[in-house]
């Protein structure tokens, strides 16, 4: 009988630490405007707690909620309820207003990454200006991903992590299948036969023909000054 009332008790203190990991969790996500890592997420909870079973109960327990709480990759966010957005949209917080280009570009990247500027320009069977890249790269959902190793070196573009989370994905499985991006008018005819989505990658993960982007590439691409050089 004494062993059945001290398995109870120990169920309930677990229980009771459960909950408690489950508040710091909510509350650390909730304080933060950018997606929390879970590794963060990790360090300010009790030791041993499971971070990933905490996580998907706090996003079950949301899920029918007007705020949810989503996977960003190995990141978590609350984020208003895709249904409701509508009411909670203003003038101030559309999206970015993206040129058709600028669309096709993007989709291009997201669907075929790591891919080169000359891969881009392939596909749209046009020249793709430096412009496009840059509204892309300046809103924070293109970045460099590497160098090809290939003559001349083409530096890659991959999609960040903001990308999915304003896209309200989870990860790149979750994009739309082709059939819907035809239907949205996009690459409309000229999709390689080798087009397909992507396995998801970590962010510091380049593919077998590419090479991590180095201070050098980024001081020949103009993205930093180069050492020993002091502002004037």
């Amino acid at each position: 009988m004494a062993d059945v009332e001290d398995e109870s008790i120990n169920q309930a203190i677990d229980r009771r630490l459960e909950l408690e990991a489950e508040r710091i969790a909510e509350a650390l996500v909730f304080a933060s405007a950018q997606p929390v890592s879970e590794s963060y997420i990790a360090s300010r909870l009790p030791k041993g707690a499971d971070v990933a079973k905490i996580m998907l109960t706090l996003k079950a327990s949301y899920a029918p909620r007007g705020v949810n709480l989503l996977q960003v990759a190995d990141h978590w966010a609350f984020r208003t309820a895709a249904d409701l957005s509508f009411v909670v949209q203003t003038d101030e917080n559309e999206a970015r207003k993206l040129s058709r280009a600028a669309l096709e570009v993007l989709a291009i990247i997201a669907y075929h990454q790591p891919v080169t500027r000359a891969e881009i320009e392939d596909i749209r069977g046009v020249q793709t200006s430096k412009g496009t890249l840059d509204v892309l790269m300046e809103a924070g959902w293109v970045r460099f991903r590497g160098r090809r190793r290939t003559p001349g070196r083409p530096v890659t573009f991959g999609t960040t992590r903001d990308f999915l989370d304003h896209f309200g994905l989870e990860e790149l499985r979750d994009l739309p299948g082709l059939e819907e991006l035809k239907g949205a008018g996009l690459l409309s005819g000229r999709i390689p036969a080798n087009f397909q989505i992507p396995m998801p990658l970590g962010d510091d993960d380049v593919g077998e023909d590419e090479d991590p982007i180095t201070q050098l590439d980024l001081e020949e691409l103009g993205l930093l000054t180069p050492r020993g050089e002091e502002a004037e």
